[in-house]
């Protein structure tokens, strides 16, 4: 950015993206369904039909079954039906806002019901945060929330990568105890709970081969390219900038940001996947037009550590091992600094 020139400010709300697609694990099997609680405040509508087209993916492979209040036929008990699904349900999904924690009966009858059963080991509660509010004054503070560090759905730059993030880590918590070598463990939890007051979370370690680096790799290339090609287009209707996105290959893209309220305020970005074994990073970029594969100003590498894939970003050669980012936050990350080539910023 040029010093003493008062970069154009941005919401980050005025620049949605899309998440990449991801395909199904092949390695997921479940050999039974999981009924999910769904808890919720009518008000919040919306949030739960996001939700609920989010998951199409598990529910088509049977992997989950949601269960929510609509599910109740005409005529039907309502706390009778309530009652026995809040019984019955091995999985919690809470979408918690203003709306939520002022309901009695969400935080009084399903959610205090549902805390309960996650003490006593025999299921899992999950809080979905998705409008800001004083969540961590209640008894959730002690779970872990989703999305990603707790940040509610509705400050996501885009809402459909918050969802992304809180269907990934169901699939996570699926997969993790479905597998033999957790079976013990998830037997434990009860006792584990009683003795400790708070259930414990359990991380499983693997080991993960080329191709495993190779699907992560074309999954975060993919999802950067969607998130810029979405931003530029939103650029496009914004009072003094112009954007344009250009694919050159399967496996790069490039984009010029024009900001028209101040001199030479033009930015350019080329960013490359790694297509052989030689390349500066798995993903890297240069800030030029149409930049050849042979240059490049920073990029980022696949790390692993013993449970998950990571990018790490790299500038001039010179590593920032101790950054751990997604796919989504390598994505706003390298975003943000190309903004800030035209004299951009966005809060």
């Amino acid at each position: 950015m040029v010093v003493g020139v008062t970069p154009t400010r941005l919401h980050r709300a005025m620049i949605p993206t899309r998440p990449a697609t991801r395909s199904i694990d092949r390695h997921f099997r479940k050999a039974g369904t999981v009924k999910a609680f769904i808890s919720y405040s009518h008000k919040d509508a919306d949030a739960l039909d996001r939700l609920h087209t989010h998951l199409a993916m598990l529910r088509r492979e049977g992997a989950v079954e949601a269960w929510f209040d609509r599910e109740i036929l005409a005529g039907g008990k309502l706390d009778a039906e309530i009652t026995a699904q809040l019984e019955g349900c091995k999985l919690f999904l809470l979408l918690v806002s203003p709306d939520f924690l002022a309901s009695d009966y969400c935080v009084e009858r399903e959610m205090q019901r549902a805390l309960e059963r996650h003490a006593a080991g025999d299921a899992r509660v999950v809080p979905i945060i998705i409008e800001p509010c004083d969540w961590a004054a209640s008894p959730l503070r002690q779970l872990k929330a989703l999305p990603r560090d707790g940040k509610p759905i509705s400050e996501w730059t885009n809402e459909n990568n918050a969802y992304l993030d809180v269907v990934n880590e169901i699939r996570r918590i699926l997969r993790t105890e479905d597998r033999p070598d957790t079976k013990d463990a998830s037997a434990g939890v009860a006792a584990a709970t009683e003795a400790g007051g708070a259930a414990r979370r359990y991380r499983v370690k693997r080991d993960f081969d080329e191709i495993d680096r190779s699907d992560f790799r074309t999954a975060a290339f993919r999802s950067l390219r969607t998130y810029f090609e979405q931003a530029i287009a939103e650029i496009d209707s914004i009072d003094d900038l112009r954007g344009r996105f250009v694919p050159l290959t399967e496996t790069s893209f490039s984009c010029t940001l024009v900001n028209k309220a101040r001199d030479r305020g033009v930015a350019h970005i080329t960013v490359h996947c790694r297509g052989t074994s030689h390349g500066f990073s798995d993903i890297f970029y240069s800030f030029s037009e149409n930049a050849p594969d042979n240059t490049a100003n920073g990029g980022f590498s696949i790390k692993a550590d013993e449970y998950e894939l990571f990018l790490a970003p790299m500038m001039f050669g010179y590593g920032r091992e101790d950054e751990r980012l997604t796919p989504e936050g390598a994505a706003e990350a390298l975003w943000a600094e190309f903004l800030q080539h035209a004299g951009v910023t966005y809060d």
